[in-house]
């Protein structure tokens, strides 16, 4: 008996993504910076010695900013028309010319594009997986960024928000006291002999100096609880006048100024679980990629600072889908500074961590292979 034939059933093509809002950004952003290449490596000509370098240093731009899927040394040499990496590898890590130079005027041409009186310096730590053991400060080390200890290098970056946009102008590569005990290897990955062991607050403090010396226009400063835990950190802030919104951890202790006590954040946090939902105010940390980030905010009076015309807040935020998620800063701002302009400048520290996203994505931050002090 013959079988009864059904017609195919149609099925339809797998609907191509739209890309988001902010992914249609950033590609216009990059096809803007792509367009500003030659003015930008005219710029930065007179960093490199040789005038191979200063062309290679250009078509390297222009690599990163391509649509590259990725932006190792193999990839971006095939878009330049090379058969083999090394001449960009030569350009990053053994090349004559200047970092620190060219960090420089990468922070005087942010200031020029998104300079405001009113911006937040953010600071933060990003880490890059690395095999082997040679590459500059590499090591076992906390990774915040992939949530666990790996084989890594870790930056501690200084990013630079304001309306006009957000941009890294600084960087430090920080090194394991492993390395700093032993010359020698730090002499093999191009280490200078001055550089010691330093924490990362301190690499933080370095860096928020360079900037305040180079008179960058920035009213706030903002970090996570890497940097926010360190009193030290806290009081060269304070001796120069410079408002922040720092994280802590529930470790740290802050001054509570009703009782002129020292209290354990950790304990204040689970006291503050008691305050009713009216002594909670609703606000908007800034925008995300769903729109406003809703949370609930609570201030606590702390000792005043020695400043006069400055007063100091422990800022407590509340998750409102889990109101035991609780996040404390500690705050030196301006007498007079409202709650929304302290949840905002909170809100900033979000940015950095775009940044990252897109430099890591777009721009080949986690797929450098040169493993000198330079070069990184």
């Amino acid at each position: 008996m013959p079988t009864r034939r059904h017609p195919a059933a149609h099925v339809e093509p797998p609907a191509t993504p739209q890309p988001s809002q902010e992914e249609v950004a950033l590609r216009a952003a990059l096809q803007a910076a792509a367009e500003e290449v030659p003015a930008v490596a005219a710029r930065l000509g007179p960093r490199f010695a040789r005038a191979e370098a200063r062309r290679r240093a250009q078509t390297y731009l222009r690599g990163l900013l391509s649509p590259l899927e990725r932006k190792n040394g193999w990839q971006l040499a095939e878009a330049a028309g090379d058969r083999t990496p090394y001449a960009t590898q030569h350009l990053l890590g053994r090349a004559d010319w200047d970092p620190d130079a060219v960090r420089e005027d990468l922070r005087t041409y942010v200031v020029e594009h998104l300079g405001d009186p009113g911006a937040v310096l953010v600071v933060d730590e990003t880490g890059v997986v690395k095999k082997g053991m040679a590459s500059a400060g590499v090591a076992k080390q906390d990774v915040g960024c992939v949530g666990k200890v790996e084989q890594a290098q870790v930056g501690v970056f200084v990013a630079y928000a304001s309306p006009q946009g957000v941009a890294f102008v600084d960087r430090a590569l920080y090194l394991p006291q492993e390395w700093t005990d032993d010359p020698a290897r730090c002499q093999r990955a191009g280490i200078p002999a001055g550089v010691g062991f330093a924490t990362k607050p301190e690499l933080a403090q370095t860096m928020l100096a360079r900037v305040r010396a180079a008179g960058v226009p920035a009213a706030w400063v903002t970090a996570d609880s890497v940097s926010g835990d360190d009193r030290h950190l806290r009081m060269w802030l304070e001796a120069h006048e410079q408002a922040y919104v720092l994280a802590v951890s529930g470790k740290e202790d802050v001054n509570v100024a009703a009782t002129g006590t020292q209290r354990r954040v950790s304990t204040l946090l689970k006291e503050l679980q008691e305050v009713p939902d009216a002594g909670w105010q609703r606000l908007s940390a800034g925008d995300g990629e769903k729109g406003p980030r809703w949370y609930d905010w609570y201030r606590l009076p702390l000792v005043p600072p020695l400043q006069e015309g400055y007063e100091r807040w422990c800022l407590v935020r509340r998750s409102l889908r889990d109101p035991k998620d609780l996040q404390a800063y500690v705050v030196f701002a301006p007498v007079g500074t409202e709650l929304a302009t302290l949840v905002q400048v909170a809100g900033r520290r979000w940015t950095i961590e775009v940044a990252f996203e897109a430099a890591k994505g777009e721009v080949g931050l986690d797929q450098y292979e040169v493993r000198s002090w330079t070069g990184w």
